[in-house]
């Protein structure tokens, strides 16, 4: 029966509620497996009654009184017959040195595993609890308590002795202790107490919630996440409590520390057994469930659930139900949940069985992902955690995405993803280029085959290539653009254009494409041929590239038809392998062509083509007058007697007052501006720049008479012309339109350069008067005279050694000094004295400030 019952439930695979599995799309947070080995061999003749973990092994005990210690696989490592009845309660220290064991009838046995000390003593009733002080392998924690009827102390003392203290006693049987640092924690039926072992004293008093519920069926869960946070489970209730240090001006005849419960929530179900994992809990739920046949209540799996508590609820984030075997006959009690801090893993204890719950680890992850299709996600899981991997290879992972993507017609997809998953493994990319030769997707994975590091043989380039020219010419010449020449045997793909092109003579791509294929073979003259057919401007590139402007001398017109602006570049460019004077030969018969070349030319260095600029004054007035005027103004080479007759000759006003201006002749461009263009504003314009009273006159008398022409002269004449001049000669009675406007801008104009002129004289005054009172400043600061100071003349110190002999001392505002005996006396005509060095220098005199006489 055993036997059979194994193979059911298997591992732990089995242990999660699969039909919840397929429904659901989250990934479950923890991974299963039953406990085995030894244990199952226990538990085939006995029955788990608690168990206790420690980071380096297991204490399990049993309803035959017996305790195992086991290690992590589940082997026995040793064996206690401790009492022929229930073991109720292991503990061990945090060491894992020392043990205590209380049994339901009433045996208590603590004692060292690696030491000979031992503790054994029987109560007269069942003790359900026991707990050994945290740090009981020191000499000063020899502590532990016991919990039946009343909770008990016992210490070790003078003589090794024992001695016991009662703790609490009087609200029922205790049945559920746990020891934490200072801190024991212990529930009854009433409630849960936390007292602190070194101040002796009680420090709080939890009431359980539901007093309807039988404490012995229903025992709470205790579980100290940290050395002052107590998370209690009972019933359906959860609440964690902080023990905090109470201040001290709050004290008084109160414990030094208290507790404030921080979060407190309800559970769907009743709890067997609490954990921590980080911020968050897991919770072990006893579920009982309603049949919908019979309509009667029976025990279903139990649940496994983990939690984030916030302060009045909590929220789920996930939860397994588990196959642990006989669940349809336990009860609330027969659960128990016991944790590893160090390895977060959780054990899951009931009467029949033992499972082991723990966090999953990144190749878990990988697991689900992949069973869930994520093939994109469980890559890139990979790559980011490829150092914590130990099942799977990121190789592995991309050939299967790729198949999935392949099988779900996802061709695209997956040739671009080939790019990244097959990197530079020749091999696979070979053999995955014809599996898509063999579903007739070569074009696929075409844009994204290597061409260098690695390089593939020769022959999966030309496969695809035929299959391309096959049944599509641009897709061929795209390829044969942008796959190096190398990567295949070009006279192989050349003979298979020149048989497509007998079918199809005329094809531009193919034609093209087999100039490209030529370029490759260095067979020039045949590209040329062909791109000259074709007309394509990829010739200029051809030439470039391979320095064929030796063949190109006598084609200059026909380049320029193609592209004269690439056409001209290109010329420009090499004028060292075709001379201007050559190309300008050749263009002789096509002077719109050879404008755009000479101007290109101008632009480019205004003195290279001179001798054609005669030439240029001609052809910039036939095809390209707006650039006429520019070229005369920045030519120093064309003769401007031909430019005039050219631009009389064609009435262009414009460059014939330039002309006229630039031969000195300002009176006949004046002239023609307001005769021809009538434009007064011009014509002002014009004046100004020639800055030259003789215009002003001129343009005065011819405007004498129009009323228009006037106001334009006197809106704009204020500063270069006295207005009065002009205002004198207007005839009386004349009609000026907007005479009143100009009057009154003229006088504006006066008032702002009289303003002008104020402003200047202030700024001028104080910036004098600023200097002056500065120069004063500076002149009457005092000058120290000391010993150091020595006389510019003589170079001995300026100061006597002898200070109570009489001396006197000149020192001047450039701070030079002299002993007044060492200047010369001044004379009569010039009684002033000045610094002899300063005078000298020519930095001005200076004027001696002080006389220091004594």
């Amino acid at each position: 029966m055993a036997e059979a019952e194994e193979q059911e439930t298997g591992s732990l695979e089995e242990s999660t509620d699969e039909s919840e599995e397929e429904e659901s799309e989250e990934e479950p947070k923890l991974k299963y497996e039953r406990l085995s080995n030894g244990v199952t061999e226990i538990l085939q003749k006995d029955a788990a009654s608690c168990m206790t973990v420690h980071d380096k092994f297991l204490a399990l005990g049993t309803h035959y009184g017996k305790v195992y210690l086991l290690d992590v696989q589940g082997n026995i490592t040793q064996k206690f017959d401790v009492s022929p009845v229930k073991i109720n309660q292991i503990s061990l220290d945090e060491s894992g040195e020392h043990m205590g064991v209380c049994s339901e009838d009433g045996k208590v046995q603590v004692f060292g595993l690696y030491s000979g000390e031992e503790f054994h003593e029987t109560f007269d009733c069942p003790i359900k609890i026991i707990a050994v002080h945290p740090h009981f392998v020191r000499s000063s924690c020899k502590q532990f308590v016991t919990g039946g009827k009343k909770l008990l102390l016992f210490e070790r003392s003078w003589m090794n002795r024992w001695k016991s203290s009662v703790l609490h006693e009087g609200e029922g049987n205790i049945r559920s202790v746990k020891w934490r640092g200072h801190l024991i924690a212990w529930a009854n039926n009433m409630g849960v107490k936390i007292f602190d072992i070194t101040s002796k004293q009680r420090i709080t008093n939890v009431p359980r919630d539901d007093i309807s519920l039988r404490p012995d069926m229903y025992p709470c869960s205790l579980c100290w996440k940290d050395n002052v946070t107590l998370i209690i489970g009972w019933g359906t209730s959860v609440k964690i409590c902080s023990v905090k240090e109470r201040h001290a001006s709050e004290m008084r005849d109160l414990p030094s520390r208290y507790v404030e419960i921080v979060s407190q929530f309800e559970t769907e179900f009743h709890i067997s057994g609490l954990a921590p994992l980080c911020d968050q809990l897991v919770v072990l739920s006893y579920v009982k469930e309603v049949s919908e046949k019979t309509e009667r209540e029976y025990c279903a799996r139990p649940r496994l659930d983990i939690i984030q508590p916030l302060s009045e609820t909590c929220e789920e984030i996930s939860s397994d139900a588990l196959t642990v075997r006989g669940f349809q006959e336990n009860e609330c009690r027969d659960y128990h949940l016991e944790y590893s801090e160090g390895e977060s893993l959780f054990y899951i204890v009931s009467p029949r069985d033992v499972v082991v719950a723990k966090e999953r680890d990144q190749d878990d992850h990988i697991d689900w992902l992949l069973e869930k299709k994520k093939y994109e996600e469980a890559l890139m899981a990979a790559e980011i955690s490829q150092r914590n991997i130990k099942r799977h290879k990121i190789l592995d992972i991309g050939l299967a995405y790729i198949n999935h993507l392949v099988e779900r017609g996802e061709y695209d997809i997956a040739a671009r993803k080939c790019q990244k998953i097959l990197g530079k493994n020749a091999a696979l990319w070979e053999y995955e280029v014809y599996k898509f030769k063999e579903i007739g997707q070569l074009k696929a994975v075409s844009p994204y085959l290597p061409r260098g590091d690695p390089v593939l043989k020769p022959l999966i380039y030309e496969m695809v290539l035929h299959e391309f020219l096959e049944s599509d010419y641009e897709g061929f010449a795209t390829l044969i653009r942008e796959w190096p020449g190398d990567l295949y045997n070009n006279s192989v793909i050349v003979q298979a254009v020149r048989d497509h092109l007998k079918k199809d003579s005329q094809n531009k791509t193919l034609l093209k494409t087999l100039a490209e294929l030529y370029t490759y073979d260095k067979n020039y003259g045949n590209a040329l041929e062909i791109y000259l057919t074709l007309r394509h401007k990829d010739v200029f590139q051809l030439i470039h590239k391979h320095n064929l402007f030796s063949s190109i001398k006598d084609k200059i017109v026909l380049l320029m038809d193609f592209d004269s602006e690439k056409a001209v570049d290109m010329l420009l460019d090499n004028e060292d392998k075709i001379s201007i004077k050559k190309v300008v030969e050749e263009l002789e018969d096509r002077p719109e062509l050879q404008h755009v070349y000479l101007h290109k030319l101008f632009k480019r260095d205004h003195h290279k083509g001179q001798r054609y600029h005669e030439k240029q004054i001609s052809l910039y007035a036939e095809y390209d007058r707006p650039n006429l005027l520019p070229f005369l103004r920045d030519s120093t080479h064309c003769p401007l007697e031909k430019a005039l007759e050219i631009c009389q000759q064609r009435n262009f006003v414009e460059e014939t007052v330039y002309l006229l201006s630039r031969m000195g002749n300002s009176r006949s461009a004046l002239k023609m501006i307001m005769e021809e263009l009538h434009d007064v504003d011009k014509a002002i314009e014009f004046a100004k720049e020639q800055d030259d009273g003789e215009l002003w006159e001129d343009l005065i008398l011819y405007s004498i008479d129009k009323p228009p022409f006037i106001t334009g002269l006197l809106n704009n004449i204020g500063t270069h012309v006295d207005p009065i001049l002009l205002i004198h000669r207007i005839k009386e009675g004349m009609e000026i339109p907007n005479l009143r406007d100009s009057l009154v801008k003229i006088l504006q104009d006066y008032n702002l350069q009289i303003l002008l002129r104020e402003g200047c004289k202030k700024i001028l005054v104080a910036d004098s008067l600023s200097l002056l009172k500065k120069m004063h400043r500076t002149q009457m600061k005092g000058v120290l005279v000391d010993e150091e100071n020595i006389c510019e003349s003589c170079l001995s110190p300026i100061l006597p050694t002898d200070a109570a002999k009489p001396f006197s001392v000149v020192v001047f505002h450039c701070r030079h000094m002299f002993h007044k005996e060492c200047l010369p006396v001044p004379s009569m005509n010039s009684p002033t004295q000045y610094c002899n060095i300063c005078s000298a220098k020519n930095r001005g005199p200076g004027s001696a400030i002080l006389e220091m006489k004594k």
